[in-house]
């Protein structure tokens, strides 16, 4: 979670304990910034209890109507500290899309579309996180789009071009990411079914950027035969468990699933003949089946596609490792929606400002999840992929007075390491320290980033001895 102090990238930061600077060069990014550290912290994108006095929701609100202060700018900062943080790695560029959805009447849509089937209106997040493919550690947001459906298209599916097609916002946000991501030593970009279109294995592929797709159309071959039916043909690469994560419902439970793995060369679709795009593609399917599901289960069934080569089974079986991290991006919408920020509780009445609430959600979103993560330990992420250096600063002086004499009670991480910090942020929040405690959960970090956000904000106006009502700590506005 974001406090006073810490740099919030994309939306302005507090330096010297006072917010400045704006979103993307325009004068609201003040306002974006502690709109942003108190969602966060509060764990709510209700304007009301974000603001905590009627002053400061008046503030939020002219925030979110300020015209200077844009959907696309909002987004633009999503990926701003994420530029660095992947350098020299093998990025999972994971995306998805998620629909929001909101309370309407009848004569009170807010100016929202349809989501879903039926009569339910809302937005849908299109965004992108980028993890490192070997410890798993969140590293920030890599891109997206967030839209409202305007109107109902009428002219069927495959008459459009991919240009009028929601779908091209799989190969425009993988494109963003060419730029986002540049730093990184490899990407894979990571997507489900609906990821699944043509023009993305012509025009994404290039050295080092790789695509790993869950394939949804059973697609005509070169030499005439269908997608599904090709892995019959292939050699049997072993047979292992895999874990399946909690979905739809289902609990998560282990699955023993075999596997097949080869070359394909897909057809050019039939519709998209007059596309320019070359007439086939080569990539390689990975088909994961599960013979024996347990009684009530829906049996294992994926065919995965990738631009990897597969010289071999366990090379076959990395891309089965990477596509089961996928599941990561439900935790943040999760986060975004019932189970964290409940977005989908918001009063705002109107598309516009809905649609710059759900782009700040999603960046607080992943963001808290980043931090919470860190109390594992194992990520290898400096302390600067979330604290701004003042904020490191402080976090050493204060070490002496939160560890003990013996070893057991020394910070044992890496100094100026994530979990370093986090080490120090779960002493603040009452957590003892003792290596065979329980670890500090969500809880624990709230209430020790709290303490540290009046700890450091002291710090800061012993230094500048700035005028308090410029410096006012965030945590001093209270809900009534």
């Amino acid at each position: 979670m974001i406090r006073e102090g810490a740099v919030i990238h994309g939306f302005g930061e507090h330096r010297d304990g006072v917010v400045v600077g704006s979103v993307r060069g325009s004068p609201p990014r003040q306002g974006g910034a502690a709109f942003l550290a108190h969602m966060v912290a509060r764990e709510t994108v209700c304007v009301r209890r974000l603001g905590g006095s009627r002053k400061r929701e008046q503030q939020f609100g002219r925030f979110l109507a300020n015209p200077k202060v844009t959907t696309d700018k909002l987004i633009a900062g999503w990926s701003d500290r994420t530029v660095s943080a992947v350098a020299g790695r093998h990025v999972l560029a994971i995306q998805d899309t998620t629909e929001v959805k909101f309370p309407t009447k009848p004569g009170q849509r807010r100016g929202l579309g349809k989501i879903k089937k039926g009569n339910v209106h809302g937005v849908l997040v299109h965004s992108m996180i980028a993890i490192d493919a070997s410890s798993g550690a969140w590293l920030g947001l890599a891109g997206g789009t967030v839209w409202t459906r305007r109107s109902q298209v009428k002219k069927p599916h495959r008459e459009r071009a991919l240009a009028d097609k929601e779908s091209r916002r799989w190969l425009e946000t993988a494109m963003q990411a060419k730029t986002t991501l540049a730093a990184a030593a490899m990407v894979t970009v990571v997507e489900d079914r609906e990821g699944d279109i043509y023009p993305q294995w012509v025009k994404l592929p290039s050295e080092g950027f790789h695509l790993l797709v869950r394939a949804s159309q059973n697609r005509r071959l070169d030499n005439g035969t269908a997608l599904f039916d090709a892995a019959r043909d292939f050699a049997a690469g072993g047979t292992r468990k895999i874990r399946l994560a909690p979905r739809d419902g289902h609990a998560a439970r282990d699955a023993e699933v075999d596997i097949r793995f080869g070359t394909v060369v897909l057809r050019h679709p039939k519709n998209m003949l007059r596309c320019g795009l070359p007439p086939t593609v080569e990539l390689r399917l990975v088909e994961v089946r599960e013979p024996n599901p347990p009684p009530g289960a829906e049996p294992v069934c994926w065919r995965l596609l990738t631009t990897h080569q597969l010289p071999d089974a366990a090379a076959a079986w990395q891309i089965v490792d990477w596509y089961l991290e996928r599941w990561t991006i439900e935790q943040l919408h999760r986060t975004m929606k019932r189970q964290g920020l409940r977005l989908e509780d918001s009063q705002v009445t109107t598309a516009d400002r809905l649609l710059k609430l759900a782009a700040i959600a999603t960046k607080a979103a992943a963001v808290t999840i980043q931090l919470v993560q860190a109390r594992d330990g194992n990520t290898g992420q400096p302390a600067s992929i979330a604290f701004a250096d003042e904020e490191i600063e402080t976090m050493r002086l204060l070490l002496p007075s939160l560890e003990g004499k013996t070893a057991l009670q020394k910070n044992p991480h890496p100094r100026l390491s994530l979990a370093w910090a986090a080490w120090i942020i779960a002493r603040l929040g009452s957590w003892n320290g003792y290596p065979k405690a329980k670890p500090p959960g969500p809880i624990t970090f709230l209430r020790g980033l709290d303490d540290f956000s009046r700890i450091h904000l002291g710090r800061q106006l012993l230094l500048t001895s700035a005028p308090l009502d410029v410096v006012r700590p965030l945590h001093d506005v209270r809900i009534p």
